[in-house]
């Protein structure tokens, strides 16, 4: 199997954790490759619903977002991007604050689908949440960046 060039990584991780939407949540990939990711978001007064309780929907974003960084490195083809197909997940205890911290696991990558899962704990190690996800792995819509992104292997 190819080897991942560390300089890709560096700056995909760059790009990713200052877009838009991983700035609104204060996400932040930590650690990625292929097959695995870690992700953490630190819960803030934003991340709350009315009851003050973390809403469902950072779960389900930290979920999609570790499900799909632990595909996304073993995608062979620089020029083809992912897409979540489906997201399934289960809430299993709630949160008020501290750290959520997200590990994806691919499960299984074939040429048009991968399908992972992902684990949100607390910093304490409590599991938050479970969830799974299949991606659609998309040829033609590869990462841009200005300048160009070096190359995503090396041998």
């Amino acid at each position: 199997m190819k080897r991942l060039n560390p300089e890709y990584v560096e700056r995909v991780n760059l790009l990713v954790n200052n877009s838009p939407y991983f700035s609104l949540l204060s996400m932040k990939i930590l650690n990625v490759g292929i097959g695995y990711s870690h992700l953490e978001i630190d819960i803030d007064q934003k991340h709350l619903q009315p009851f003050g309780l973390v809403h469902g929907g950072v779960f389900a974003s930290i979920i999609d977002a570790a499900a799909f960084w632990s595909v996304y490195y073993g995608v062979e083809d620089q020029n083809s991007g992912v897409t979540t197909v489906d997201i399934k997940l289960n809430y299993l205890a709630p949160a008020v604050s501290g750290k959520f911290v997200a590990k994806g696991r691919q499960i299984k990558l074939g040429k048009t689908l991968g399908y992972a899962d992902a684990e949100v704990t607390n910093e304490d190690g409590k599991i938050l949440a479970h969830g799974t996800s299949t991606v659609m792995i998309q040829p033609g819509r590869g990462l841009t960046d200005d300048p160009p992104l070096p190359p995503k292997f090396i041998s």
